[in-house]
């Protein structure tokens, strides 16, 4: 690519931003990725032979669009460079350990005391205070802290916890970094000012649970009057009917499915396409067909195993498209998601010509636009392909702004109206209302399925709830729409999560609602689509995280693909397979919230810089291939993605789980420079800088398995607490593998109180607890942290703003138009 291809002036809504990228990991670099989308000039610095991402098979997605300089940080004139690209920056992305940039004098103070527009946003592993804040800031590590490795232990069938390799914590933190910025870009066009928007990985993974954080609220407060059980007997059989409604199953030709019928009248219909809904009345079958009769699970649960048997997946495929409430999706690998029809029907995905790759086919951007669409133009940079051009002559310093008092949170001047239901696009907007965004949730009259769907109420919601207003309204009536519709006049965004065809037959889908307010930004963030093949079928989290690939990404090579397996191999592996793509902690709903998030705060920022307010679009299933996107890259002489062994302990020696004397550690050393530390680190329990097979890099890798061994030998002869703290100590990346849940260590005062990470709030009916401070902490704007809402608690005082007297909203009420 010639310089002058390099340095020409980017398109898109967005073009006009500078943004300088010092990410040396995923989670700074696809923020940064979006916005390189979108039409903003991003600048890559990368290290003397280049950004260890890299060496990522997701590389040239990442680094799409985006321009390449070479600068040695510990090089006086190089430093001097990276300095002047940051005062004429307008954001500046670092994922560095806390300390790093205040030592090379770019940390935020001093460069915002140069260039006071900036807007300077860091990730770190474990935050910037507490026990763990030194510590290296790798995915594993993060993840067997709080509790997560444990928690998918349920994917082995050995002892001990499991290695994940799906990248939630960092995805997780690369959404909530890109929505604090664009929200502090929003910002600095009223103030002139910009800001610090600090994430971290463990706020990254923390945000993708559900409802477990308030299970244990309640259970800790009421330990005798709610007792969850888990999902499957000590003799392994389902406990609950969900399990038969999110059947997983193998075709007899070889390929697991994931079914889908989570409401009644769905899983009746699975039956008949099976020829067993008689079971249903039958006296003697239906207690199982509920999950009631233990005596007869087993064989209930077999007959459905060999009734999924007798189809190919073709024959299944053909019976989907006949019968549109039966719906299961074939858990798919590696890459076949861009094949997925409804990501084609989408044009989710792209093909950018490569100078070193060639053709190399990628998914498209986080969201779709309808008027100001993302540009993709060019493919990843060669190594240091501008850096003549930046070295030159450098941005110019950003000049100062006349700067006024902004809204107290970032986005308060910012009103959403949300439509939609369940987690994985209504807990978006609680992110936005953290950043200090009015969110009014329009609910049905009998409230928010998911308050209801745990045995204690609001338990199932609350965390979606946070902060928000809630109007209880029946949209299928005049008055109900009425109501609606004034409340789009007056808000700035819409989030709407219905199936294909609900709003529209609802009178809110995004050309009324716009038809009324032209200034709306209008998200539709549903499973699948507004229309296409798949935009009626219904989409949970186990049913995207099956047919987006997340599942077998973490099981690997682990569980076969075989038509020869046996019934008890088939319901052994399905338990596994269950507990890859269904934990509470970290799923495709949470992906989906955080990414619905980042959209609408760039659809806000974009209304700001263009003018245009317009529709868009975020799915489930185009979230989680970003999420994947290590797995989602095509192009001839591709580097094989990293997968775990099979026993999931880890991606070799030097990165994985290990058993210590009492419990288990997680290794984190895999970087060649990491190597004499660990060395040094062990040198009084064995002898590695002698040991001939692991003489050099290459030797290592080749010897990897013996090297494992030797670890293993080594590990098991102390205490886990002992190699944490000596290995850390040791600047080496080491912690135990606590076998807490997450909701249990996050809520702890041992590790997250250290951190400084909770706030103590009331909730209407739980009283007072403890919640995680808001995701994105920003250095000037206010964020928000509240508790969940009760159904209809502001319907009166929103009526009342839309110039309903007491008289009138009594009267609405007792026609049941409003709750």
């Amino acid at each position: 690519m010639s310089e002058d291809e390099t340095t020409e002036p980017r398109s898109g809504p967005l073009a006009g931003l500078r943004v300088l990228d010092l990410s040396t990991m995923p989670s700074g670099a696809q923020a940064s990725q979006t916005l390189a989308d979108f039409g903003a000039e991003v600048v890559h610095v990368e290290p003397p032979g280049g950004s260890g991402l890299r060496g990522q098979p997701s590389y040239p997605f990442l680094a799409r669009g985006k321009r390449s300089v070479v600068l040695d940080l510990g090089d006086d004139e190089d430093l001097a460079t990276a300095r002047s690209l940051a005062l004429g920056a307008d954001v500046l992305i670092e994922t560095f350990r806390p300390g790093v940039m205040e030592r090379l004098a770019l940390g935020y103070e001093e460069l915002q005391s140069a260039n006071p527009r900036l807007v300077f946003g860091s990730v770190t592993g474990f935050g910037r205070v507490g026990p763990y804040a030194g510590v290296k800031g790798y995915e594993a590590l993060v993840m067997a802290r709080i509790g997560a490795l444990w928690t998918s232990a349920g994917m082995v069938t050995r002892d001990g916890p499991a290695h994940v390799s799906v990248p939630f914590a960092s995805y997780g933190a690369s959404q909530q970094l890109l929505t604090g910025i664009l929200a502090a870009l929003h910002e600095r066009e009223r103030s002139g000012q910009g800001q610090r928007v600090d994430c971290s990985l463990v706020k990254g993974v923390a945000a993708l649970g559900t409802w477990n954080w308030y299970t244990r609220v309640i259970t800790s407060k009421y330990p005798d009057a709610f007792l969850p059980s888990p999902p499957f007997s000590a003799a392994g059989l389902p406990q609950t009917p969900i399990l038969f409604m999110l059947l997983i199953g193998l075709t007899g030709d070889g390929r697991w499915l994931q079914f889908s019928q989570v409401q009644l009248h769905l899983y009746v219909a699975m039956l008949r396409a099976m020829g067993l809904d008689w079971m249903v009345d039958d006296d003697e079958w239906k207690g199982a067909v509920f999950a009631a009769d233990e005596s007869k699970v087993s064989e209930y649960w077999d007959r459905l195993f060999t009734a999924v048997r007798d189809r190919s997946l073709a024959e299944w495929q053909e019976l989907f498209e006949k019968d549109h409430d039966v719906w299961g999706e074939t858990m798919r690998r590696g890459s076949e998601l861009l094949d997925h029809p409804q990501m084609q029907h989408l044009r989710a995905v792209v093909q950018l010509d490569d100078a070193e790759r060639g053709p190399v086919r990628q998914p498209g951007p986080i969201a779709q636009l309808s008027e100001t669409p993302a540009v993709l133009e060019r493919s990843a940079p060669g190594l240091d392909a501008d850096g003549d051009a930046l070295r030159s002559n450098p941005w110019a310093a950003q000049a100062a702004s006349a700067t006024s008092a902004g809204p107290d949170g970032a986005l308060g001047d910012i009103t959403v109206l949300e439509l939609g239901t369940f987690f994985a696009a209504p807990f978006g907007g609680t992110v936005l209302r953290e950043l200090g965004a009015r969110v009014i949730k329009v609910e049905p009259l009998e409230g928010e399925p998911m308050r209801n769907l745990l045995a204690f109420p609001e338990v199932g919601a609350a965390k979606a709830m946070h902060g928000k207003e809630s109007i209880a309204v029946d949209l299928g009536t005049e008055e109900g729409r009425t109501i609606v519709h004034e409340l789009a006049r007056r808000s700035d965004a819409v989030l709407q999560s219905f199936r294909a065809g609900v709003a529209e037959r609802q009178g809110v889908d995004s050309e009324t609602l716009r038809g009324i307010n032209p200034e709306l930004v209008y998200l539709n963030a549903p499973g699948y689509g507004i229309d296409g093949p798949c935009g009626d079928r219904p989409a949970y989290a186990p049913t995207i995280g099956a047919g987006s690939g997340l599942v077998m990404r973490n099981v690997g090579p682990s569980i076969p693909e075989d038509p020869g397996l046996s019934l008890q191999e088939i319901r052994a592996n399905a338990v596994r397979l269950n507990g890859a793509g269904t934990t509470e902690y970290a799923q495709a709903d949470g992906i989906s919230a955080l990414t619905v998030a980042s959209a609408l705060a760039l659809g806000v920022l974009v209304r700001d810089r263009t003018g245009v307010a317009q529709t868009m679009l975020t799915t489930m299933l185009n979230s989680t291939a970003h999420a994947l996107a290590d797995d989602m890259v095509e192009h001839a002489g591709r580097r094989e993605t990293q997968h775990a062994d099979v026993e999931l302990f880890g991606y070799g020696a030097r990165y994985r789980l290990y058993e210590a004397a009492d419990a288990w550690i997680y290794l984190a050393a895999p970087a060649e420079p990491e190597w004499d530390d660990l060395v040094a680190a062990l040198c009084d329990d064995v002898d590695l800088a002698g040991d001939a097979r692991f003489a050099d890099e290459s030797s290592r890798r080749h010897n990897d398995a013996e090297l494992a061994t030797v670890l293993a030998a080594t590990f098991r002869t102390k205490p886990a607490k002992h190699w944490e703290d000596h290995l850390i100590d040791q600047d080496v990346g080491c912690v135990v593998a606590h076998d807490e849940p997450p909701e249990a260590v996050l809520q702890s005062q041992e590790f997250a109180g250290a951190s400084e990470l909770l706030v103590e709030v009331e909730h209407p009916t739980f009283g007072d607890h403890v919640r995680l401070k808001p995701l994105v902490e920003m250095s000037r704007s206010e964020t928000v942290a509240e508790p969940g809402c009760l159904l209809g608690q502001h319907t009166d005082k929103i009526l009342r703003e839309l110039g309903y007297d007491e008289a009138a909203i009594g009267d609405l009420r007792s026609r049941k138009i409003v709750a």
